[in-house]
């Protein structure tokens, strides 16, 4: 099992609408065959404790069998769509891939 932990921070001018937006892009990657499961989220209102960053604006977890599975869900279409159409929003992201 392969799990692709995505953490997106979206650039402060976007309005709540293009959030609505995002979470709608990131939804649409469960149509993605190859992912046995697709999670996403926002930060927890968990106790702040030091060790945890809760900066980020979404939260988007992949669960794939392999890693040729991932490297099918990273040349989807559905995938290079979200790409195109919303990298422009994020002023930062981060991946953890986990085996």
């Amino acid at each position: 099992m392969l799990v692709h932990s995505v953490f997106f921070w979206l650039k402060p001018e976007h309005a709540e609408a293009d959030k609505a937006e995002f979470l709608g892009g990131l939804q649409s990657l469960v149509g993605i065959e190859c992912a046995k499961g697709v999670y996403v989220g926002t930060p927890a209102a968990t106790p702040a404790r030091p060790v945890i960053d809760s900066s980020y604006t979404f939260a988007l977890t992949v669960l794939l069998e392999s890693s040729e599975d991932h490297d099918a869900y990273q040349s989807h279409p559905l995938h290079l769509r979200f790409l195109e159409q919303f990298r422009s929003y994020w002023e930062k992201v981060l991946i953890y891939d986990a085996e």
